[in-house]
Formats: structure tokens, C-alpha cells, sequence
């Protein structure tokens, strides 16, 4: 639902209740007043109540994709931000020769940044149930395929020496990747251990 029309005593409130039932803030709302209210005569006879359409301005995508734009242009950064979707998440994709700076040390920056998308896109739609997800130049393709390489050179070394082997931390959607590489080994077991930052996988003999 993109527009909603609705009525009520004042124009604020009849604002409001559009704004709660398209589920945006006023920021990015178009509202088009269609009766003011009117208190008719001696306040009793002929009362009319305040009427509005309210249109969302941009879609979630759009609003996606038009914030990470302004978020690079105020870090003086240049690159191109495309957002795609399904039924269950917004992806966006940032690429450009000068990204690297929002990727950070072994993906930090990057996570910060998608925790705070997933933040700010659910306080500016209220009822949005998809998951937010950033990459920039295929980092995250990239670091699966070098984490996955990793779980299996060290789950070799851990078969040949008989114990168990730490790697450094990582972060939840990492180790869930060596999680997954090794689940359908026989003879290796993984499992997490630490406390947040600084929990890790460790890989041991079954």
C-alpha cells in the first residue's frame, strides 16, 4: 500500500492516522489535503472533519538506495548503489573505484554499516519484516570463498594432528560459514566458543 486516505478531527490527526497505517514517518509523506475541518455552526450543527490522502514518497528499495547515495556523497566517497529485492530481504550493492574505506578491517566497517541500515529502514517503515543486506565490490562473495578455503586447510590439519584448532574471531555471519563448510565432514566437529567480540570457531576431531 502506497497511499492511504483518512480523516479526523484536526488535520495532524488525520495525518497521523495515515502516516501509523502506511506504517512512515511524515519525512517521507506527500499529504494532499482534501477538507479542512470545520466546526459548522455553534460548534454543533454541520461539523466537518479534517480529510487527507497521504502518499508514500519513496518505497523501501528507493529509500534504500537514495540514503546509501547521500551517506557516500557526505563521506566524500565515490561509487554506484543498486538495491534489489525478494520477499524476504533488500540487498544493496556498492561498487566504485573508491569503496574500499567502507569495507573496513576484515569486514567490520561493512557490518557496522549494514546494522545500521537494518536500523534506520525500520524506524522509517514501520511494518518492514525484510532483512537489510550491504556488500560493496563483492566483498562478502569474496570472504566466503577465502573462509570456506580456510575452514577446509585447517580441518585437514586437524585430522592429521589429532586435535582441536582455534581461528581468530569472526563475526556470526562468518563463522556460520565455516560452520557450513565443515558441517558434512565425518570426522570433524565445529563449534563456537568466547564471548562477543572475540568468539571464535573452534574445529576439532569427532
Amino acid at each position: 500500500m502506497s497511499k492511504f486516505e483518512a480523516t479526523g478531527r484536526t488535520l495532524d490527526e488525520a495525518i497521523e492516522t495515515a502516516l501509523v497505517s502506511l506504517g512512515i514517518r511524515r519525512d517521507n509523506a506527500d499529504i494532499e489535503v482534501l477538507n479542512e475541518p470545520n466546526q459548522g455552526l455553534l460548534g454543533i450543527i454541520g461539523n466537518k472533519d479534517a480529510r487527507v490522502i497521504v502518499k508514500m514518497k519513496l518505497e523501501p528499495a528507493q529509500y534504500l538506495q537514495s540514503y546509501l547515495q547521500e551517506l557516500l556523497q557526505y563521506m566524500n566517497v565515490e561509487g554506484s548503489v543498486v538495491v534489489g529485492e525478494d520477499d524476504e530481504k533488500l540487498e544493496a550493492e556498492v561498487s566504485g573505484s573508491d569503496v574500499g574505506s567502507l569495507i573496513g578491517r576484515r569486514g567490520k566497517t561493512l557490518s557496522d554499516l549494514q546494522y545500521l541500515l537494518n536500523v534506520i529502514m525500520r524506524r522509517q517503515f514501520a511494518g518492514l519484516n525484510k532483512m537489510i543486506f550491504l556488500d560493496v565490490e563483492n566483498y562478502r562473495s569474496r570472504r566466503e570463498k577465502t573462509l570456506t578455503q580456510l575452514a577446509k586447510n585447517v580441518a585437514r590439519k586437524v585430522i592429521q594432528e589429532g586435535r582441536e584448532q582455534a581461528l581468530e574471531p569472526m563475526s556470526p555471519q562468518e563463522r556460520r560459514i565455516i560452520h557450513l563448510a565443515l558441517h558434512d565432514l565425518p570426522d570433524i566437529t565445529t563449534y563456537s566458543d568466547g564471548e562477543e567480540p572475540y568468539r571464535k570457531v573452534v574445529i576439532a576431531p569427532s
